[in-house]
């Protein structure tokens, strides 16, 4: 409906012909309309969510879990709770202050940015729902799976001290009506959609550009799944870069319309949502240089293992 509706305006309306330019500009109007659509919903009923689902509450419900089902239910209450890069520092002390330990707080750090509301809308919208439950599945598995192997290093020495000694002071829990928690959703919706407003105009314009003008096949060449360093080539390009997943994800669809092989793109958007270079900078308030390199190393192995199976196994 919408490619017809996106149809109609660029050869009826604007009067175009066939080509590159209104071939780009019918990718962009209808996934600018399909991705901002399915972020408002999404936004929406996870505002519901985070009313139920917020930070100190977290806190609580993961002190004193042992490794295995703490770093499960960390990787999982990350997918609802409110994070950004300057949040980690935060959140960071006060898990520690409440005990967490210190790999299932870092299951928390990777899923909570890494499978959010917004990836998952657009994933859901762009490609499917089969895509988005397997980008989400995935990024789930990595943050238990790394959270446990950061716990069994033995690394709390390589905290800085201070993180042991501050205190946050307990958060007085807000009680919520209905009428209050649809009213938050509004403004959580709202806000998220204008934040992140410019990315997706952004991601879905350059995406439109490589959909309209880069050559059929030519990605397939360089990044498909027969070229065994496609994975680790997108995971170093993504790891320095900084965008979120609206602005991400638009220009993955493109890529593998041309020929990127899944798991490729999987590990590159991965690598840019997950290993955000501003959150290493940030978390190096609380974190020694060392445990910083070996959370973006396990991260970054973990990325291109699991792009080379997907790889071979979808294609």
């Amino acid at each position: 409906m919408l490619e017809e509706f996106a149809g109609w305006m660029v050869y009826s309306i604007w009067g175009m012909g066939e080509g590159h330019l209104s071939e780009a500009l019918e990718f962009f109007i209808a996934d600018v309309i399909k991705v901002f659509l399915l972020l408002a919903i999404m936004t929406f009923l996870v505002g519901i969510v985070r009313t139920f689902v917020t930070p100190a509450r977290v806190r609580k419900w993961l002190g004193g879990r042992k490794e295995g089902v703490g770093n499960v239910l960390a990787a999982l209450l990350g997918v609802p709770t409110p994070f950004c890069s300057c949040s980690a520092v935060p959140l960071f002390i006060g898990f520690v202050e409440a005990g967490v330990p210190l790999g299932v707080t870092f299951s928390f750090l990777i899923s909570a940015p890494l499978v959010n509301e917004v990836a998952l809308a657009l994933l859901f919208g762009l490609f499917g729902w089969e895509v988005a439950l397997l980008y989400a599945g995935t990024g789930l598995v990595i943050a238990v799976f790394a959270g446990i192997l950061i716990g069994r290093l033995g690394l709390e020495k390589e905290v800085e001290g201070f993180v042991y000694e501050s205190t946050l002071g307990k958060v007085k829990e807000k009680k919520f009506t209905w009428a209050e928690r649809v009213e938050f959703a509004k403004c959580q919706m709202f806000n998220i959609v204008r934040k992140v407003g410019p990315f997706i105009i952004l991601g879905v314009g350059l995406g439109a550009l490589i959909h309209g003008f880069v050559p059929v096949g030519f990605l397939a060449e360089i990044a498909g799944k027969n070229n065994p360093l496609a994975v680790p080539i997108a995971v170093l390009i993504g790891v320095p870069l900084y965008s979120n997943a609206a602005g991400t994800i638009p220009i993955v669809q493109a890529l593998m319309a041309k020929g990127m092989g899944m798991g490729t793109a999987l590990a590159l958007m991965m690598s840019i949502t997950g290993l955000s270079l501003p959150e290493m900078v940030i978390l190096r308030k609380v974190l020694k240089p060392k445990l910083i390199a070996i959370f973006a190393g396990v991260l970054a192995v973990s990325f291109v293992l699991v792009g080379l199976l997907f790889n071979a196994l979808v294609g």
